[in-house]
């Protein structure tokens, strides 16, 4: 008899966890209704985000400790991830897709749109937002992220498995926010090159391809101690503590301006980093871990025909191979830490002429 009893108390609470659910569920959709749709309130438990577009792009944005990984072998941009997390909380349905344009916008999205997938880390189990029992990781959106409207300040989107396509916006932005769902992955990847404190730098290398004289190496020899040594003999420098100090200092933050590995045909790819290099910077931290970094002359194209061999130099830019990817980075970023040897010698003055800038 007890038994039965406990049995009857049991089916009783399930039953009545269950209806507080449906009407948990219920009242909140009822509350947010569309607005929700394609948004997320606690952007901090989406663990996942999968984009994927027409033309074969696919990136997997996920959250690693407190970062962001894309297609789990690179790191990814936090600022471009941060973008879309604020886009995704922010976003906001203006208005349906009126049924005169209806058929013409899905036509368009079937051929020309991003597939959005966000996943949560959430409750199964969830009270009034106050109960809150065993989490896990969830799809919890699926939607399609389609062009701009005609002026621009909105954008269309259609949920998987909806009949009404809706125009959405950010209030306070004008604009549209399809290109902040890119499924391209180099959209996501994160440009820095050299990312390390001056504490944590053993050793800098940097050889000079055109001016093989200036090549040094900067080595940390215990605490606030370091030697300069000459490349071309591998003899002793006296050198310019601040000079050195100001160079290491420098690695802290330095990054590419924009891959250039899939936008380049692979012969043209072959060429560059084939030639003759410019630079070459080789980092090497207290762990252990090599950084390194090689450039290579850039020319402006011309848009008039002539040959290759007279385009002029690119004052601005030059390429750079980081690992199996071209970059291009910038002469603007990059000229603090490509001073040669001769620059950081004991005795020498501070300015320091850069050839390429001067003017006969």
């Amino acid at each position: 008899m007890k038994k039965n009893r406990l049995a009857l108390i049991l089916t009783l609470i399930l039953i009545v966890i269950a209806a507080l659910l449906i009407w948990n569920n219920r009242f909140l959709t009822t509350i947010r209704g569309t607005d929700a749709e394609f948004m997320v309130w606690d952007t901090a438990s989406i663990t996942k985000i999968y984009l994927a577009d027409r033309m074969d792009h696919e990136s997997l944005l996920e959250r690693q400790g407190k970062g962001w990984t894309i297609n789990k072998d690179y790191k990814a941009n936090t600022e471009t991830v941060n973008q879309l997390l604020y886009t995704i909380y922010r976003v906001r349905v203006r208005m349906p897709v009126s049924k005169a344009s209806h058929d013409n916008i899905i036509t368009q999205m079937a051929s020309r749109s991003t597939k959005v997938e966000v996943y949560q880390y959430v409750p199964r189990i969830n009270l009034f937002n106050k109960i809150r029992l065993f989490y896990h990781e969830k799809r919890t959106k699926v939607f399609y992220v389609g062009d701009a409207t005609k002026d621009s300040s909105g954008t269309f989107m259609l949920k998987e498995g909806a009949d009404q396509a809706y125009i959405v916006y950010i209030p306070g932005f004008r604009g549209y926010i399809s290109t902040r769902y890119a499924a391209n992955p180099d959209e996501w990847r994160d440009h820095t090159i050299f990312n390390e404190s001056l504490a944590d730098i053993q050793s800098v290398t940097i050889e000079f391809g055109r001016e093989p004289q200036e090549g040094f190496r900067v080595e940390n020899t215990g605490k606030h101690q370091y030697t300069l040594t000459r490349l071309a003999d591998q003899t002793s420098v006296p050198f310019d503590t601040l000079k050195v100090i100001n160079l290491l200092s420098a690695f802290s933050d330095l990054r590419y301006e924009a891959l250039m590995t899939h936008g380049m045909k692979q012969h043209r790819l072959d060429s560059i980093v084939n030639s003759p290099f410019l630079h070459h910077i080789t980092l090497v931290n207290k762990n252990g871990k090599v950084e390194e970094l090689k450039t290579f002359n850039k020319k402006i194209e011309s848009v008039f025909d002539i040959p290759e061999e007279e385009y002029i130099d690119d004052n601005d830019r030059m390429y750079g191979q980081v690992g199996n990817d071209l970059v291009l980075v910038q002469y603007f970023i990059f000229d603090k830490v490509l001073k040669g040897l001769s620059y950081y010698e004991a005795g020498n003055p501070i300015q320091y002429q850069i050839e390429r800038f001067q003017v006969e």
